[in-house]
């Protein structure tokens, strides 16, 4: 299991670093223990909060509800909750990886 993963009983804790503003939304790589991604919303009012919960929610095939900004609200470094088991999270997002 990778460290940017953590199992939890009722879903995955993943470790993200996201980049605002970006051209697009898109998983970047790895940024020490946390999965990078690019997010094309601008850091204002919540929007780049906003798209990464839809950009997770779409790239694991589940609701926004079942994804949760944990920590980091106004950081770039974020602790998502997802309704989804860690290997299951891992084999989707490190897939999208270009």
């Amino acid at each position: 299991m990778s460290t940017w993963i953590k199992p939890t009983d009722a879903g995955t804790e993943i470790n993200v670093h996201i980049q605002p503003g970006a051209s697009k939304s898109e998983i970047a790589g790895m940024h020490g223990d946390a999965i990078k991604i690019r997010i094309k919303a601008r850091p204002v009012e919540g929007a780049a909060n906003a798209a990464l919960i839809d950009f997770i929610a779409t790239s694991l095939g589940v609701t926004r509800n079942a994804v949760k900004i944990l920590r980091g609200e106004k950081s770039r470094q974020k602790t998502v909750w997802v309704a989804v088991q860690a290997n299951e999270v891992e084999r989707r997002l490190m897939g999208k990886i270009g």
